[in-house]
């Protein structure tokens, strides 16, 4: 079966209500034992024909190779009209609970835009009810909507750039290979050198 890329559909439909800054949203290392949780948060240009040619093969970042999440984090940067990525600390994470912590992120990523957004599109898991700002939570959101993956590709290439360089910070734990995910090697190194201060305190390991 052919692989069918996330479009623009969504986006249009709000462009075309009068709507001019949309922006959709995505996270990063929700999963994670390490570090904090990121949110990408991309606002794209009303422009089919530049979107089609600068970010022809984004889509969900897990999908993606390191290469071309790289390539296209560097296109995006370019295109979009506003693009930021919020963090939420290892901290946090045990304190608020990983949805909380996640909002707080997507939260400290909208903060940062120059240009206020008149809609939000999130993946899934990631309302924002707090803001008042009219959203559309979409199911594989990331595999759907272009604005969205472009967040995707964002919240992971930014959290990785960061997990490198908590790697210097706190050798031993491989935090550059597996970006603080439960991989075995991960797992056998918390054993062996207990927790850090930037480990979730909260996520159970086995």
């Amino acid at each position: 079966m052919a692989r069918v890329d996330p479009d623009t559909f969504f986006e249009t439909e709000l462009w075309q209500s009068g709507l001019k800054y949309i922006a959709g949203l995505d996270e990063a290392g929700r999963g994670a034992l390490a570090g904090p949780v990121s949110v990408g948060a991309v606002i794209l240009p009303n422009d089919k024909t530049l979107l089609s040619a600068t970010l022809s093969g984004a889509r969900d970042s897990k999908q993606m190779t390191p290469r071309q999440r790289e390539r296209l984090a560097i296109q995006i940067k370019e295109v979009a009209l506003n693009w930021s990525v919020g963090f939420a600390t290892a901290h946090e994470i045990d304190v608020q609970g990983i949805v909380r912590a996640t909002r707080i992120a997507a939260i400290r990523a909208l903060h940062q835009f120059s240009l206020s957004p008149q809609y939000l599109l999130t993946d899934f898991r990631l309302e924002l009810p707090q803001l008042d700002i009219s959203q559309t939570s979409l199911v594989k959101g990331d595999a759907r909507c272009l604005s969205i993956a472009c967040a995707s590709i964002l919240a992971k290439t930014e959290r990785d750039a960061h997990m490198q360089k908590l790697d210097v910070k706190y050798p031993g734990y491989g935090l550059g290979k597996h970006k603080g995910y439960g991989t075995q090697a991960h797992r056998s190194a918390l054993k062996r050198l207990g927790y850090s201060s930037i480990h979730r305190k909260s996520f159970t390991v086995k």
